[in-house]
């Protein structure tokens, strides 16, 4: 019995905790709901978030199918839109489509290093563009000269529009702004082959030459890039590829642009105006040896300057023969004539691309009287907006060759490198006056009227005359065999573009 008793009193006991167990666990299970109506806010917060990324994907895809829309379709698609997304904000907000990249094998590295003025290298860029893109290598952003008479220390990037000159020719060759690390030391402690090219040298030149070089040594450093691609007897394939990267891919940089832009407007709000490319500045005498018109001080000055530069290899020059052979730039006084005597309006603007005027206001008297209108980029705009391009002559040539562009007339009164330039670039671009003067026989006609030979009249129509088919009109280069520095220059005359 005791037993039994005991057993029904453990039942007991185990029935009380049983109770008191239920007790807390409804006690524990309203706990949970409040712990669950706690969490209500947060998880609903979570949700929220999500709903706001998920959105946020969805508005950026549908970006991206717009910008691929935009670019298939043109800028007219965003004609009407309003202000706040117009066509300028839309397009410097939507990516840019690229070409595709080119794939090749890539045979090694050449790095170039130009020498002279703006446009000389301008034309040197375009040519290790075309000689790369042959020998399937990879060409390192040109270096800028620096050690020339102008002595500027702009990069590349300071004038052009690095970003847009890799990527606009992504499709024809590989171009980076330097070299990979492990090659980049070894040009640092000196290990790399340097070479000055052959001047007028076919491809076939860097096929046989220099390819073998950069397979040998990875890297190829060429230290002379000036006319050293022959003018013709090319592959059609590299003179397009030339132009391309003339009129395409070097583009300057937006400040440069835009600046060039306003001069331009300036001009045109007052109507017609010329470009005079008048090389009469001091290095220019000084490396000719062309002195007609200075007195003995400035004589003895551009001869003592001449002797400065090791590089100007000629010393002694016969001035007076140099101007006979029309191998001198044409004077301040000599254009003055030349152009009253084609009937240039003497109201027209004329503006000035070039330096400072050697022999400054005395010089330039006449020409200022017969053309009163007479402008420079430094008359035209403040001095802050050129003070960023003061001691950059290659900036300050990349507004000139802006204006020159855009001009309605451009004279260049020497045959140099920016004269050539500009002359195969208006070719392209329509074939927009260029009048190409004669020198040899202007300067004939010249002391001929001055020694009193000829009436104004017949001076004028002798000029004229011999003007007529020298107004930058379409013609094929004249080829000379074995005598390239006698030819027509390609880049003043790319006619396969």
């Amino acid at each position: 019995m005791c037993r039994i008793e005991g057993v029904m009193e453990k039942r007991e006991r185990r029935r009380r905790r049983w109770g008191l167990g239920l007790k807390g666990t409804a006690l524990g299970d309203s706990r949970v709901e409040k712990l669950k109506s706690c969490l209500v806010f947060p998880r609903s917060r979570v949700k929220l978030w999500i709903i706001r990324a998920t959105t946020m994907v969805l508005l950026w895809t549908c970006l991206v199918q717009l910008t691929t829309l935009g670019e298939f379709l043109g800028p007219s698609v965003f004609k009407g839109w309003p202000c706040c997304f117009s066509q300028e904000s839309a397009a410097s907000f939507l990516v840019k489509s690229l070409p595709p990249k080119r794939v090749y094998q890539n045979n090694g590295y050449l790095m170039v290093s130009c020498n002279g003025g703006l446009n000389q290298m301008r034309a040197a860029i375009c040519d290790m563009v075309a000689i790369a893109r042959y020998l399937n290598v990879t060409l390192i952003v040109p270096e800028l000269d620096k050690t020339s008479f102008w002595a500027d220390p702009s990069e590349f990037q300071d004038i052009f529009d690095v970003d847009h000159f890799i990527t606009s020719l992504r499709d024809e060759v590989r171009i980076l702004k330097e070299l990979p690390p492990r090659l980049k030391r070894r040009v640092v402690l000196g290990m790399i082959y340097t070479m000055p090219p052959i001047s007028w040298s076919d491809i076939s030149y860097y096929q046989d030459q220099v390819l073998p070089l950069i397979r040998k040594y990875k890297v190829v450093h060429l230290n002379r890039t000036d006319a050293r691609l022959a003018n013709n007897g090319q592959p059609f394939e590299i003179q397009k590829l030339r132009c391309r990267v003339n009129f395409s891919a070097l583009k300057f940089t937006p400040q440069i642009e835009e600046l060039g832009k306003k001069v331009i407007r300036l001009l045109r709000q007052k109507g017609r105006f010329m470009v005079l490319h008048l090389r009469y500045e001091m290095d220019m005498l000084a490396f000719s040896g062309c002195n007609q018109g200075c007195n003995k001080e400035e004589v003895e000055e551009l001869t003592r300057m001449r002797y400065v530069y090791p590089w100007w290899k000629e010393k002694i020059i016969n001035s007076e023969l140099k101007r006979r052979d029309g191998l001198c730039p044409l004077t301040p006084e000599e254009t003055a004539l030349t152009l009253r005597a084609l009937d240039i309006d003497s109201s027209i603007q004329v503006y000035i691309a070039a330096g400072e005027i050697y022999g400054g206001i005395r010089r330039m008297a006449s020409l200022a009287a017969a053309y009163p209108n007479l402008v420079r980029k430094e008359t035209l705009l403040e001095p802050s907006e050129l003070r960023f391009f003061q001691n950059h002559s290659s900036q300050m040539a990349a507004l000139d060759y802006l204006v020159s562009l855009e001009s309605d007339i451009f004279v260049p009164t020497y045959d140099g490198n920016m004269a050539k330039v500009v002359e195969g670039h208006r070719r392209h671009l329509g074939f927009k006056k260029t009048i190409l003067l004669d020198r040899k026989l202007l300067v004939d006609l010249i002391d001929q009227y001055n020694a009193g030979l000829f009436t104004w009249n017949e001076f004028s129509a002798a000029v004229k005359e011999a003007h007529t088919d020298r107004m930058g009109n379409p013609a094929k280069r004249l080829v000379i065999p074995d005598q390239p520095k006698e030819e027509d220059y390609f880049y003043s005359n790319p006619w396969e573009c």
